[in-house]
């Protein structure tokens, strides 16, 4: 069926990334430094990882990739884990124009309409991405995956390393869980099934570990746009899977050994946090409505043994049981951490020391963490930030991240409101999922959309299941409008 009206939602996409402050193009100074890049060279005195058979695993259209993996048994039932890092600072140095620039926009922005990349693609899907078949610099982060699942931190270093095999989330993750084939790509990579199945093991063991010190076991809906030219043809729902869990734990425990290694060197540093909830009785309340008691005082694995139950309860409204946890929660953020603070640490990770440091080619801490790391391994005097520079980077980057979210939230509106122009008048079954003064909301359970609800509001609840009319759709303003049907 076609849309009923042409909307540009390219330009829409544009607009948006203006309004929350980014500058969606890359200026002529940034084509031109780029440009004139003639590739990563390769030095000649960092360990030669090349043979080893380093995977990777992400969307299928992924190209900016950040990282790879590898493992290996050790004695006592150990599990060694290598994470490979792109070297993206090699080729983005801080103070350049294009680094200017990537400080500016601090990520990447995915709206599922158009894709504003961080860096140049002939950076990010090219000269700094571990793209398979390529030999790349790497920063190389090691670290031992105990029975128990804990983990030791171990040696960071530079080398040099070479993707041999390009997974894909959904292709892995049914294989894994036994729904699907193997991959042919894992059947065809030598050492390659060997490699997957103990990186399983080790996410698993990892897995188990920071639940029961209460890692957070949320699942909220995400429904990305899928469009062919200009018309919308479905919104498709991310399903979390066996290998996103996989990626989860490995840069969960990746990143730690990164905040352990700049610690030890005594350097500042961003830290990634989730404070302890101020609005833990909402959370409370949300759960005595469901007839489970949680202590009077914040308790993440009280917290996450009530999700787990409410998810095998009522799955259909486990994503917004979990929605409405993280908003009482409240944001993750970055702060500036000094050697000898207090660290804040992540509420819904059940850690204490962590960062962003895993995707330099998508996020600028990342970058930054990068440059801390390698001031370390290549013994500099000074680091290349103090505390001041620091803590105005993390602030921005907090920003940053909060305008993409915006940004992103309000093109998947707009798409959907395309792709329901002529369902005008249509009754759909939904969830609520917001009651307050702001307003009604509601999430449709198919398709996944969210919308308004205009007339007919009183008295509904959050997590009821209601039938609503679809009023109307406004996708430049991003509104979708319905009237509920009692």
């Amino acid at each position: 069926m076609q849309n009923r009206s042409y909307v540009d939602l390219n330009a829409i996409a544009w607009t948006a990334m203006d309004h929350y402050g980014f500058a969606p193009a890359f200026p002529p100074s940034v084509i031109r430094e780029v440009g004139a890049l003639t590739g990563d060279a390769i030095p000649d005195n960092l360990y030669n990882l090349r043979s080893l058979p380093w995977s990777s695993i992400d969307n299928h259209d992924s190209q900016d990739l950040d990282q790879i993996e590898f493992c290996e048994w050790g004695s006592n039932d150990e599990i060694h884990v290598r994470i490979a890092i792109a070297d993206v600072d090699s080729l983005v140095p801080k103070g350049s124009v294009t680094d200017r620039h990537a400080c500016h926009n601090g990520t990447s922005v995915y709206t599922g309409v158009e894709t504003f990349p961080m860096l140049p693609d002939r950076l990010s899907a090219d000269l700094t991405s571990l793209l398979p078949g390529r030999d790349r610099v790497a920063i190389v982060i090691d670290y031992t995956v105990l029975p128990d699942g804990s983990t030791v931190p171990g040696k960071i270093y530079r080398a040099i390393v070479r993707n041999h095999a390009k997974l894909v989330y959904e292709e892995v993750g049914d294989w894994l869980e036994g729904t699907g084939p193997i991959p042919q790509t894992v059947r065809e990579t030598p050492g390659i099934e060997r490699q997957i199945l103990l990186q399983h093991e080790a996410a698993v063991r990892m897995r188990r570990r920071r639940t029961e010190k209460g890692a957070l076991a949320l699942e909220t809906i995400e429904a990305e746009p899928v469009v062919e030219g200009n018309r919308v043809i479905e919104l498709a729902v991310q399903e979390q899977n066996l290998a996103r869990c996989l990626i989860e734990e490995f840069m969960v425990a990746a990143n730690g050994t990164l905040t352990a290694f700049l610690a030890a060197a005594r350097l500042p540093m961003i830290h990634r946090v989730v404070r302890t909830p101020k609005n833990w009785d909402g959370i409370v309340r949300e759960a005595a409505k469901r007839d489970e008691v949680l202590p009077k005082k914040p308790d993440a694995e009280a917290l996450t043994r009530f999700l787990i139950r409410q998810k095998a309860a009522d799955p259909g409204r486990f994503p917004d049981l979990s929605l409405t946890v993280v908003k009482l929660m409240g944001a993750g953020e970055y702060v500036a951490f000094r050697p000898g603070d207090e660290p804040i640490g992540h509420f819904a990770l059940a850690v204490t020391d962590y960062t962003h440091g895993t995707a330099p080619n998508r996020r600028y801490v990342d970058l930054i963490i990068q440059r801390l790391v390698k001031s370390v391994i290549d013994g500099e005097r000074y680091p290349p930030y103090a505390l001041p520079e620091l803590d105005e980077l993390a602030c921005r980057m907090t920003d940053r991240e909060k305008a993409a979210q915006k940004t992103e939230r309000f093109v998947r509106k707009a798409a959907a409101a395309v792709m329901l122009q002529e369902r005008v008048g249509e009754t759909f079954e939904a969830f609520v999922t917001g009651a307050s003064e702001k307003g009604t909301y509601v999430r449709l359970i198919d398709p996944p959309v969210e919308g308004k609800v205009i007339s007919g509001e009183q008295g509904l609840q959050i997590g009821q299941r209601v039938r609503v009319r679809l009023m109307a759709t406004d996708p430049c303003m991003g509104f979708i409008d319905f009237e509920h049907t009692r």
